[in-house]
């Protein structure tokens, strides 16, 4: 079965770029529905070609695609997936992003710089995009950069409820790597029984891309477990300076959580050395072999995915997915 309708008859439809099939397959089992079958292939020069084998006129089609590396070739492709679809006369098209490419561009540091985060949602809006689904954005300001609703959501619950069912949490303490995440800091302390805010004083070079320089956590640390969180992990080099930083200040274990796992070189090989008693990330980025770890716990984002699709959907309540608090 390729779709399913609701008493309005409205048409749910599937599609998966190539980024990242695994995934999809799983959000495809959780809304019980198969994802419709198409080509995709690559020609000679690089150029990309889709084309649907079914039907999708009058569909509310969910075009869901992952960004690992190549990065711009599964941009392209999921523009040209939505173009097909808009061509194809698909009545809505949702683009479904774990993760938001471009994200970390979403404002100006200097002059003559772009803001590439607003550029994506501008392209997405131009190939026939009507709505966006994605997880755990860089800036939630990047919501206001596509002319169309935007549903936010969140890896905070399976990630806080990991570490509910694996670690105490009377002797925690949540740390945020930078000052500017404090914000998620404190829903995270909210989840884990009120647990103490912290957060590592850093600088960063401009000029310089994946590199800081930590300095001293802020709050409470010392002979606790601190639960040190972020959006993302690239390199490894911020999380791994913190962990290093949170140790020298008498932190008992740390472990490090994050939605999406980059782990772009040397990542891996940083993580698994940097002291962290666990490092757990979602799968909205597939982890290959030469990415994984011991130490790394990797949980699956599908079901929050689908549960989202499924009320976009049947025009349900996406904040209620989080009990009003999205």
């Amino acid at each position: 079965m390729t779709a399913f309708s609701t008493d309005n008859q409205k048409n749910l439809m599937l599609f998966s770029g190539r980024a990242h099939p695994e995934l999809a397959e799983q959000v495809a089992k959780e809304l019980d529905v198969s994802i419709t079958p198409q080509t995709a292939r690559d020609f000679a020069n690089g150029e990309i070609f889709v084309r649907y084998e079914e039907s999708v006129r009058g569909s509310d089609a969910f075009v869901l695609q992952s960004f690992p590396a190549p990065l711009n070739e599964w941009l392209m492709e999921h523009l040209i997936m939505i173009d097909a679809l808009k061509r194809g006369s698909a009545k809505r098209i949702t683009s479904v992003l774990p993760f938001y490419p471009y994200a970390r561009q979403d404002k100006k540091h200097r002059g003559r710089e772009p803001i590439s985060a607003r550029l994506v949602a501008d392209m997405l809006k131009t190939a026939g995009a009507d709505r966006i689904i994605t997880v755990d954005l860089h800036t939630d300001q990047i919501q206001g950069f596509f002319d169309g609703p935007v549903d936010h959501m969140h890896a905070l619950v399976q990630l806080s409820e990991y570490v509910r069912t694996h670690y105490s949490t009377d002797n925690v303490t949540v740390v945020s790597p930078d000052a500017g995440r404090v914000k998620v800091a404190e829903k995270w302390a909210d989840s884990l029984s009120g647990a103490p805010v912290a957060f590592i004083h850093k600088t960063r070079d401009p000029l310089v891309p994946n590199q800081v320089k930590s300095h001293r956590p802020v709050g409470d640390v010392e002979g606790r477990t601190c639960i040190l969180i972020d959006d993302m992990i690239d390199t490894g080099g911020t999380i791994a300076e913190a962990v290093r930083v949170l140790r020298e200040a008498g932190a008992g274990d740390v472990v490090i959580a994050a939605t999406h796992g980059v782990l772009s070189h040397p990542a891996a090989e940083r993580l698994s050395s940097c002291g962290a008693k666990e490092v757990i990330v979602t799968n909205t980025l597939p982890i290959t072999e030469d990415k994984k770890f011991p130490s790394l716990t990797v949980l699956s984002i599908a079901p929050l995915l689908a549960r989202t699709i499924r009320e976009v959907f049947e025009n349900g309540s996406v904040t209620g997915l989080f009990n009003g608090n999205a």
